[in-house]
């Protein structure tokens, strides 16, 4: 697939920077066109792999914004957006239709430039082209607390009726123990860049070695054309020794398999993806559709595993829409595979969300009501005999 990679806000702008980063350290080719936009001026110096000139500072002249970003706030950043449409619009001018499959617009939605632009520049983007528009959201964990569980349940429904899918990212299924806030970040959009890597550039039209089982991007925007969420499973093992060289944090686990055969290892990691944690907690078989890429070197490849497996999965998702495709890498050092679950229904993690969020904006319903009446009582006086200048 060739892409056109959008990162709207903070945490959307770090995970196209950590897709590019993957892109290169794997000899791939995915990210044709790469923008970033924010508000905040400081955290549109962050990136380490995206140009200068492909980044886009908005809201700079705004009342409340003025480029230091929007306090988290969905609904300034969605008028942030707005006003600033004209320049997002240039930025889009850069992008050569002709060169792209598809366009990803990433953004976590929990925040306020991301969640409340985020779903602007999707639709503008609907306006302008005829090629899908997809979503990369991060759900907010619940740790995160009330205010970025409102935006994201606000953000969510803008992001699920404007794209053509909504891929999710759940924070707190991926949150891990012991390490600090960023550390954390950091590992989570590195696992996130490796899986929306591996899947959507696999059947590289350019690549060096032909696929026997050979996947291409409409096999990919087929699966994804069922708009509703998706959610992504990932698992790999090493083929050859590879130190502690700098493309295994990038790999969910470095296990060596010895003693199976190249069929029931390929069968084996599907059922690991699918079984491991997803990047959306979900039940499996209310999935609409799936899609198994392999990838990994040529000798390491099987068209009996992957039928094997493929099977396996319209069992395990109780439906004959399932295809499966290798991507043989020619000097991969492991073998992956990723499970794509299209327009999966019963997701616990959102209901949750939804309940979070609606506890949260009756307390702040509350809090403003409380507020309000404190405020009159401070600075009316109790007998009335004095008169406001207005």
């Amino acid at each position: 697939m060739k892409l056109g990679t959008i990162g709207v806000g903070n945490a959307g702008s770090k995970i196209v920077d950590k897709m590019v980063e993957f892109e290169q350290l794997t000899d791939r080719n995915l990210c044709r066109h790469v923008l970033v936009i924010n508000t905040a001026r400081t955290d549109l110096s962050k990136p380490d792999h995206v140009p200068d000139e492909r980044r886009v500072l908005i809201g700079d002249t705004h009342q409340k914004a003025k480029g230091h970003g929007v306090g988290g706030d969905v609904d300034v950043g969605a008028e942030v957006a707005r006003n600033d449409i004209d320049e997002i619009r240039r930025a889009f001018d850069d992008v050569d239709i002709h060169e792209v499959d598809a366009i990803l617009v990433c953004a976590s939605l929990g925040g306020g430039t991301g969640s409340g632009a985020g779903p602007v520049v999707i639709n503008e983007l609907q306006k302008m082209y005829d090629e899908p528009v997809y979503g990369l959201g991060i759900l907010p964990g619940k740790y995160e607390g009330g205010r970025p569980a409102l935006n994201a349940a606000r953000s969510l429904q803008s992001f699920v009726d404007k794209t053509d899918n909504f891929i999710a990212f759940d924070n707190d299924a991926w949150r891990s123990k012991g390490q600090t806030v960023n550390e954390g970040y950091e590992g989570m959009n590195r696992e996130l860049a490796t899986r929306i890597v591996t899947l959507l550039g696999a059947g590289e039209y350019d690549a060096p070695t032909v696929a026997e089982n050979a996947m291409d991007s409409s096999d990919i925007i087929r699966t994804l054309d069922t708009d509703g969420i998706s959610s992504i499973g990932y698992a790999s093992t090493s083929v050859e020794e590879d130190g502690d060289g700098f493309l295994t944090r990038f790999r969910e686990d470095y296990e060596v398999e010895n003693g199976s055969s190249s069929a029931a290892k390929i069968n084996g990691l599907v059922r690991r993806a699918v079984n491991s944690r997803l990047t959306l907690p979900c039940e499996v078989s209310s999935a609409d559709r799936a899609l198994i890429v392999l990838s990994g070197p040529p000798s390491e490849l099987s068209r009996k595993g992957l039928e094997s497996a493929r099977e396996w999965i319209e069992k395990e998702v109780d439906t004959v829409e399932v295809l499966a495709g290798d991507d043989p890498r020619e000097n991969a050092s492991a073998l992956s595979a990723v499970v794509l679950l299209s327009n999966v229904t019963e997701t616990p993690r959102i209901e949750a969300i939804q309940e979070q969020a609606v506890e949260a904006q009756d307390k702040i319903a509350q809090q403003d009501a409380v507020r309000e009446e404190e405020i009159a009582d401070l600075i009316t006086d109790e007998q009335g005999e004095i008169d406001p200048v207005i």
